[in-house]
């Protein structure tokens, strides 16, 4: 076990929501991967950052495309989730076969039906930072539904407890 065993165990502990992002490459290929590393940067302009390994074969699906589209997945979507994290699945248009989906008008990217909300981005920015890139983009337009989130907390995806709100809150 390395110095940093004990840092990384504890940053596992901060819960996260869970997220599809996909894209098409130039051949109209769609790609997706599961993230659990979505965050606002900025609100004017709106801005996100997503952090993916820089290896990650969406990030050189992205290169070319520039725009990508982030379904954020409901708490009943755990399969869906684990889906887009198996690297074992199919590649292009057939791993989406066992997932409803439509094109993004914006981006051509596959939305995934049932997500808890959807964004559309455009690539600002692309900087690699350790054994990761964090992409920044900026969110062209967006739709949110309601539902219980899927999380993302100590390696495990859950949907979280729901707490009783106090009176006069």
């Amino acid at each position: 076990m390395d110095g940093n065993a004990a840092g990384r165990r504890a940053v596992r502990h901060f819960a996260s929501g869970v997220a599809v992002l996909t894209v098409t490459t130039g051949a109209r290929t769609p790609h997706g991967t599961t993230v659990s590393a979505v965050t606002a940067i900025s609100r004017e302009p709106l801005l996100v950052g997503v952090c993916l390994h820089r290896r990650s074969s969406f990030v050189r699906h992205l290169g070319a495309a520039g725009r990508f589209s982030v379904s954020v997945l409901r708490a009943e979507q755990q399969g869906v989730a684990q889906w887009f994290a198996d690297p074992g699945r199919p590649a292009g248009t057939a791993q989406f076969d066992p997932v409803p989906w439509q094109p993004d008008p914006r981006t051509g990217a596959p939305l995934l039906t049932g997500a808890l909300a959807h964004f559309s981005c455009r690539l600002r920015d692309r900087l690699t930072l350790g054994d990761h890139d964090l992409l920044v983009a900026e969110v062209e337009t967006g739709a949110a539904g309601t539902g219980t989130p899927l999380l993302s907390f100590a390696g495990r995806l859950m949907s979280p407890e729901p707490e009783p709100i106090p009176r006069g809150a």
